[in-house]
């Protein structure tokens, strides 16, 4: 399996390439726009047929250009919030690439429409633990929603799943679901009261970053 992080020093946001070396089929999750010259000359370098374009959130509210410049990659585009009539993600579905099969989990809360994306014994949740690391938002946007999402579904999987972020800046893209259960500042021996009440201390400038619908 052909595996590829390409980490944008800037911003903290990470894109993920999956390939099948044997059928050469691909998979981009949570690519960005300005990166179209980069991907495309990645897939042609291992001649890759791109399947799905995969997006665990958006933030298209204040890049309304991305999802048509991701379009212009020529597959199906799978996210939650569904603005320009994109094939929605299902809770349950299953994206097959090559002999490869990806599983989609609706994971709400960094914002209203955050899909999780398991393939084998990884989980890519993109901002769904960075809970004051996004560089769009300053607040989950639904935080009791984030917190189901994280102690009823990503907590409960296995614990050597591998849990791939979306963005980072001082922490580590990559960690397990023991780690973060154990030891994340916001989840980690934490009631759901004690939860809303630190994510209400965070800085609030949801006036400037409206979550869209």
């Amino acid at each position: 399996m052909y595996f590829r992080m390409l980490y944008d020093e800037a911003s903290g946001e990470i894109t993920y390439l999956l390939a099948d070396p044997d059928t050469h089929d691909a998979v981009l999750i949570d690519p960005h726009g300005h990166d179209l010259p980069l991907l495309r000359a990645l897939l042609a370098e291992r001649d890759l047929n791109l399947r799905w374009v995969l997006r665990t959130h958006q933030h298209d509210h204040l890049l309304p250009d991305e999802p048509v410049l991701l379009m212009q990659l020529g597959v199906p585009l799978i996210q939650g919030a569904n603005p320009l009539e994109l094939k929605r993600g299902g809770d349950g579905d299953v994206l097959p690439f090559g002999d490869e099969l990806i599983r989609v989990l609706a994971t709400p809360g960094h914002t209203t429409g955050c899909l999780s994306f398991a393939w084998r014994d990884r989980l890519f949740c993109g901002g769904l633990l960075a809970v004051a690391a996004c560089p769009h938002q300053p607040q989950p946007a639904a935080p009791a929603a984030l917190w189901e999402s994280v102690t009823q579904r990503v907590f409960t999987l296995p614990d050597e799943t591998l849990l791939f972020a979306g963005h980072e800046h001082r922490a580590r893209a990559v960690s397990t679901v023991l780690e973060q259960r154990r030891w994340h500042p916001f989840f980690a021996g934490l009631s759901r009261d004690d939860f809303l009440a630190r994510v209400a201390t965070l800085p609030d400038k949801t006036h400037q970053y409206k979550e869209y619908m």
